[in-house]
């Protein structure tokens, strides 16, 4: 058995999976709720704070989405080195205070830099806690707690401008951010309380490369905030493309500093794996064409349906229900034969579900049965099987104590997949004789077919790699040798 294996086995054995399964899981559950339960409140923080334009207000869900994208993988490295419980711990901490800042910010600034804040705490929670369920779960459930830790991620990612639009008209937009506080206070507790400081600790190692690692959060948030800020300033604008290329120039110079430096900032091993490139790519295509899915649902009801923010939330549960569903079947599956043909059916379901979307079903007339309950069902289960079996075939090609940088750069390709899903949108919906039109949404979805129907066909490649190699065949010369009958 390997130092790594018996490391993880110990580890196992030191801590209850279950528990460590559900803190972390929750953690999740607050990162990703914040990353969307914000968008339905801008109208009411433009009432708050008079004189304070949409493009500036964007930044309270900018700020966030970029540092959140950035920090992923430095933090998952700095994790596997100085120990996951203390980044877990110190993130979920620098979360909470945050949130409070949100939550009693006296100006539209005080906001944004509270939630940049919040965005890099969620950075480094998000990949700790990742990585504390992985080192803590036998090998064998592995795949289940993936399924489970996705069920509950995508429920939130999903629920959010639900759960906000129910806060807002109840308690106002504030109290987004105050729910945070007893939540989170109460995770911190448990954090400390359940997660012994040994069994946990990091590798010992010396910390990644201090440039690399600034180099490369610079560089994604760089390529993030292009994204983000395109439809903005336009496609052509010199800012667009100037930010572009600096953010890529960045990562360029991480991966080659990464891959003769001795403590390096992208931990380069795991990308020699073909399972999980291809993987990272699914998953970059699914998180594509699912944050755009979550743009434009809510927003074709409010705006083409006039359903009210109550109606629109009940809606949307179909989805996060279904979602939650086929990420927990979907971890109950262990071969990774059987993961990839999964992740297939998955993909092409969703592609069913943007088809209707994208038909004569979604017009101006409200079609719930018809329409949004087949299509909600078929994209939040696709979605839920793609992504669970996706993100644990990744988790199966990265060593043990190399989980939480690993998987942050899993995490950090999501990002940039949905920044560009997000950016893709926007474009879409701005062009046209009628912007913002029925036509409009069809066209989103039509795109999304042609990238989940791509995402399909490049993870089928998959199973080629996953083939067994077959034995080396034996030289003429060893034959012969094996042949010679040696002398008495």
């Amino acid at each position: 058995m390997s130092d790594e294996s018996a490391e993880h086995t110990r580890t196992t054995k030191e801590v209850s999976p279950a528990r460590v399964l559900a803190l972390c899981s929750g953690a999740s559950f607050m990162a990703f709720l914040d990353l969307s339960i914000i968008s339905i409140a801008f109208p009411d923080i433009l009432d708050d704070f008079p004189g304070t334009s949409l493009n500036t207000t964007t930044w309270v869900l900018s700020g966030y989405t970029i540092l959140l994208a950035a920090v992923l993988t430095p933090a998952g490295r700095v994790a596997d080195s100085v120990g996951r419980r203390t980044v877990f711990v110190w993130s979920l901490a620098a979360f909470t205070a945050a949130s409070l800042v949100c939550a009693v910010a006296p100006s539209i600034w005080w906001l944004i830099g509270a939630r940049v804040v919040q965005g890099a705490a969620a950075g480094g929670m998000i990949p700790a806690a990742l990585g504390l369920i992985l080192a803590t779960t036998p090998r064998e459930r592995i795949p289940r707690a993936i399924g489970t830790w996705s069920a509950v991620a995508g429920f939130s990612a999903v629920i959010g401008p639900a759960a906000g639009g129910l806060l807002l008209d109840a308690f106002g937009w504030r109290s987004v951010f105050y729910i945070n506080l007893p939540l989170c206070g109460a995770m911190l507790i448990a954090a400390v309380v359940t997660l012994p400081r040994q069994g946990l600790r990091g590798t010992g190692a010396r910390l990644p490369d201090a440039v690399g690692s600034i180099a490369l959060a610079l560089g994604i948030g760089g390529v993030v905030s292009a994204l983000t800020e395109a439809d903005t300033w336009g496609w052509a604008d010199v800012r667009t493309i100037g930010l572009g290329l600096a953010g890529l120039a960045l990562v360029v110079l991480t991966v080659l500093r990464s891959r003769t430096h001795p403590a390096p900032a992208l931990e380069m091993t795991v990308w020699r794996s073909p399972v999980f490139r291809t993987a990272n790519l699914g998953l970059a295509l699914l998180n594509m064409t699912m944050f755009a899915w979550m743009l434009a649902a809510p927003l074709f009801a409010a705006d083409i349906w006039h359903w009210s923010v109550l109606k629109t939330a009940g809606a949307l549960s179909v989805g996060a229900v279904s979602s939650m569903a086929g990420s927990l079947i979907a971890g109950r599956l262990t071969r990774p034969a059987t993961q990839v043909k999964v992740t297939v059916l998955g993909a092409l379901s969703f592609t069913g579900s943007n088809a209707i979307w994208a038909s004569d079903l979604f017009g101006s007339t409200p079609n719930f049965l018809g329409g949004w309950l087949p299509a909600a069902i078929l994209g939040g289960g696709g979605l839920g099987l793609a992504i669970t079996c996706l993100s644990s075939l990744a988790a199966g090609t990265v060593p043990p104590l190399k989980f939480a940088g690993g998987l942050g750069m899993t995490l950090t390709v999501r990002q940039v997949g949905g920044a560009v899903g997000v950016a893709g949108f926007a474009s879409i919906m701005a062009s046209g004789a009628t912007p913002g039109s029925i036509s409009s949404f069809h066209h989103v979805y039509v795109a999304a077919i042609a990238v989940n129907v791509l995402c399909a066909a490049v993870v089928c490649t998959m199973l080629r790699a996953l083939r067994p190699k077959p034995e080396p065949t034996p030289t003429a010369t060893q034959t012969a040798q094996n042949r010679v009958t040696p002398t008495q």
